[in-house]
């Protein structure tokens, strides 16, 4: 009981100091609020632009999870490929290495080509952010597996589809989660970054419009604003995979 409370009470504590420190730095020092706003500047846009945040932080949750979802399949199943063959992937892994160093800026023109202006093109963006650590992940698992149960399966004359549904896959599951807790920022961060580039059209605004539209007008307060919004939506995702890990996982991925 004693350690939980602590473990409440001390972030909370060092949030307080740190605001305290915050707020005195900007008043005492008087800086300029198109700088750096107060604590209370930031908390006063929130009030001020609580619904427009939380449409926001919705439509860019839906395409970070719709990112990170079509990453989780498209990953796991390249993953799979590539440990059936080494062929496949020496021929197929620097591919994959060369569309993760791609920038997103370069190919954000044909993005827009391709699928619109809109939420799909978001959705193709914080895809492929978040790809690369699925397959990387889920590859290494899928390959890490003790070759004396892989003898014994041979031994046993398993199927090629026994061998990888009983042996391989449960023991990549667990560098899939670590694959999938690295992934979750990366489409946060890729559904805003897609905002900022591809946008939404009509009077849909994720929070990457909202961080740009603030920066372009000097809006500090509602750019900090946006800025916490985006740091909770990605606390957010995380949180949600460690839950998963822990009720649907626990029995693959504990050591």
């Amino acid at each position: 009981m004693r350690e939980s409370l602590l473990r409440v009470l001390l972030p909370a504590v060092t949030l307080l100091i740190a605001l305290a420190i915050w707020q005195t730095l900007v008043t005492q020092g008087k800086i300029p609020p198109y700088l750096l706003p107060s604590p209370a500047a930031v908390g006063a846009a929130f009030l001020r632009n609580g619904a427009q945040l939380w449409s926001g932080s919705l439509l860019t949750g839906v395409a970070a999870l719709a990112g990170f979802a079509a990453a989780v399949l498209l990953g796991t199943l390249v993953a799979l490929l590539f440990s059936q063959s080494r062929l496949i992937r020496l021929s197929g892994y620097p591919y994959a290495i060369f569309f993760q160093t791609v920038p997103i800026v370069a190919i954000a023109p044909w993005i827009v080509t391709l699928t619109g202006y809109g939420l799909p093109s978001v959705i193709v963006v914080a895809t492929i952010i978040s790809l690369f650590p699925i397959i990387t992940s889920a590859t290494t698992g899928l390959l890490s597996v003790d070759r004396s149960l892989v003898e014994l399966f041979r031994l046993h004359r398993a199927s090629r589809w026994q061998m990888l549904w009983k042996l391989q896959f449960p023991t990549a599951i667990r560098y899939l989660v670590t694959g999938m807790k690295s992934s979750s920022g990366l489409a946060v961060v890729g559904a805003i970054v897609g905002e900022f580039f591809v946008g939404y059209s009509g009077t849909q605004h994720g929070l990457g419009y909202y961080i740009r539209s603030s920066s372009d007008n000097l809006k500090t307060d509602e750019l900090f604003a946006a800025m916490i919004c985006c740091t909770l939506l990605g606390v957010f995702v995380f949180a949600a995979i460690n839950l998963l890990e822990r009720l649907a996982l626990r029995r693959w991925t504990e050591s």
